[in-house]
């Protein structure tokens, strides 16, 4: 049989009896139209079956990459998905059904959460020293600073929970500030939104005050003495969840890589991440 670097000796193979329950879930949440035949030469995997493998890797397999993911399924999923296809073509699906990860993602969001944590990451798609040199993403990524310092890639800008259940994301260049997309993060439905000191701006606030009576919690910027009651001071010790979540995605997750070769990939590898850490909460894995 051939070898395989396969994560945590193949426990994954404990559960396989839940992989049908999985399929059953993405059955029902995908839109009827997609699950229906189409014309043609019939795919080689639906995209029920595609979108149940991408989650199913990030719930047990823990698979970093699109080949290690396709080794594992043909060696021990093959009765699952008897027509799992070669490599090339099981990239193709990966990429396909991208589009429809997140429109699943889309429906499972806790938009309607009245209050909300909101913050953005950097997701560099290489090291700083070799941006220069990296041409998968070039033309779409830049340059972008924070805290830590700079990088070369996009940027996640999101909205949790208190429980850390994603509400909205958005993706952008790394150059683009979070206060710019607050509209998009917090929907119609959030009347506390708390955030860093980046949010804090008198303008943003006055205005998602006015048109939508959303009240935004940040402290204050350096320098600047404001007094908060104790309902804000306890809120705002509670925005380290947001850095949880991104913690968990990035370093548990693997939601920042280098691996892929397009920019496809790179939507596609973060459309799986993010749909599995949604079902994982709502699932209380």
């Amino acid at each position: 049989m051939e070898e395989l670097n396969l994560h945590e000796d193949c426990m994954p193979l404990l559960y396989c009896e839940n992989i049908t329950d999985l399929f059953v879930w993405v059955d029902d949440m995908l839109p009827k139209r997609l699950t229906q035949n189409v014309v043609g030469r019939p795919r080689a995997l639906a995209d029920v079956e595609m979108v149940t493998i991408l989650v199913w890797n990030v719930l047990v397999l823990k698979h970093k990459n699109w080949k290690d993911l396709h080794r594992f399924l043909r060696i021990y999923h093959r009765r699952d998905f008897p027509r799992l296809p070669k490599y090339n073509a099981f990239l193709m699906l990966c990429h396909r059904v991208t589009e429809v990860c997140f429109r699943v993602l889309q429906q499972i969001l806790a938009t309607d959460a009245p209050l909300k944590f909101m913050d953005g990451t950097m997701l560099p798609v290489c090291k700083h020293k070799r941006a220069d040199d990296h041409k998968v993403a070039k033309g779409v990524a830049n340059f972008g600073k924070n805290w830590q310092g700079w990088h070369f890639g996009f940027k996640l800008h999101a909205s949790v929970t208190r429980d850390g259940e994603l509400c909205a994301l958005a993706f952008t260049q790394a150059s683009v500030h979070e206060k710019n997309l607050v509209p998009k993060l917090l929907g119609t439905f959030t009347k506390i939104a708390v955030g860093d000191s980046s949010y804090g701006g008198k303008n943003l606030r006055e205005t998602l005050w006015k048109t939508r009576g959303t009240y935004i919690l940040a402290p204050a910027f350096h320098g600047q003495k404001k007094l908060m009651a104790k309902w804000q001071e306890d809120l705002l010790e509670q925005r380290s969840c947001i850095e949880s979540v991104f913690d968990y995605l990035k370093e548990h997750l693997h939601l920042v890589t280098s691996f892929p070769r397009s920019v496809y990939g790179y939507l596609a590898h973060y459309a799986m991440v993010l749909l599995g850490y949604q079902v994982m909460k709502i699932w209380g894995i």
